[in-house]
């Protein structure tokens, strides 16, 4: 792994929410507002971005506990952000959130995820 004091503290990402990205659309629910299961995936994202890997290394997830604390309706700017609370060679962990574009916290938990050689991970599948 890259030294982990040259990697980002953390990394943030916006998305608007679309008719894709709703309960409806994705299945868990029937309303029209972001679907917990994309959200989770966007703060996800923030988590991957924020990682400053070797070429071949990944990191996959593997423990999540994050609140959905407001609705969002089609149309809504949302930032995902992940801080990186832990790293190490194997493990990091990250505080995560998501905030609208009013600044109306949606969600807010930790996220962890492995860090893997990508071709020894695939190779036990």
């Amino acid at each position: 792994m890259t030294d982990p004091a040259s990697s980002p503290a953390s990394a943030s990402i916006t998305r608007t929410v679309t008719a894709d990205d709703t309960a409806r659309a994705v299945g868990s629910g029937d309303l029209e507002v972001l679907g917990t299961p994309v959200l989770l995936a966007w703060c996800e994202a923030a988590t991957c971005q924020a990682l400053n890997l070797d070429p071949g290394q990944t990191s996959v997830g593997t423990r999540v506990e994050v609140a959905h604390l407001a609705a969002s309706p089609v149309g809504t700017e949302v930032m995902s952000t992940a801080v990186i609370e832990h790293l190490d060679d194997r493990r990091a962990r990250f505080e995560v959130s998501a905030i609208d574009a009013a600044g109306t916290v949606l969600a807010r938990g930790v996220v962890e995820r492995a860090i893997v050689d990508r071709e020894r991970f695939l190779s036990h599948l």
